[in-house]
């Protein structure tokens, strides 16, 4: 049985735990920022360097079994969407840490309202990809329905802190800090991209 399941049958990929396990380190990024947010400690975001490697090293494997395989839980485009809308989350963060860096910025308090929400955006969307196994549409769908709403806090949270932003009399902190903002902003929107795509991979295999 092992001869033919190993030079006969298709070879199998359990996706789920594959993709499950690209979100959890994903989610564990957001945390980096959060947390260096929380601390106001700039020396948090040290951790994102080595987590994000291993999330490029996750995705390629991912991606790489995606190639290889015949048979898959879901369609392979949905599969391909998910793996490369993660990876697109981590590289976001990737970004605010290289921003933070280069724009010299030490105070991280001012974005700890933001960071709050998106870390519980993307602890929604691990805990969401976690259920798909099971494939219960009506909770999974709560969660997107959740982080949905949560994106529409970050704009307005973002919209905020640009109008506070706007009456400082400083232009480069302006500049820096609008940067930021926006970086925030598009790590959101990533996560509502992904769980849209998770919602469809559920739907999909009802």
């Amino acid at each position: 049985m092992s001869f033919i399941r190993k030079y006969i049958l298709p070879k199998e990929v359990d996706f789920n735990a594959a993709i499950y396990q690209q979100a959890t380190i994903v989610n564990k990024l957001m945390s980096h920022i959060r947390n260096a947010c929380v601390e106001n400690d700039i020396s948090e975001l040290r951790h994102i360097i080595h987590d994000v490697k291993r999330e490029r090293e996750i995705k390629t494997r991912n991606m790489q079994q995606l190639l290889d395989v015949l048979i898959t839980p879901y369609d392979k485009e949905s599969i391909y969407r998910i793996i490369t809308q993660l990876d697109w989350i981590a590289l976001s963060v990737k970004h605010f840490r290289l921003e933070i860096e280069t724009y010299d910025i030490h105070s991280l308090e001012n974005y700890r309202p933001i960071t709050d929400i998106l870390f519980t955006m993307s602890s929604l969307l691990e805990e969401g990809i976690s259920l798909l196994p099971k494939q219960p549409l009506r909770l999974i769908s709560h969660h997107v329905e959740q982080i949905l709403e949560l994106y529409d806090q970050v704009v307005s949270a973002c919209a905020n802190a640009s109008s506070t932003l706007l009456k400082s009399d400083d232009l480069k902190t302006i500049i820096r800090q609008k940067d930021m903002i926006l970086q925030l902003k598009e790590i959101a929107k990533r996560i509502h991209v992904a769980a849209n795509t998770l919602e469809d991979m559920a739907i999909k295999v009802v």
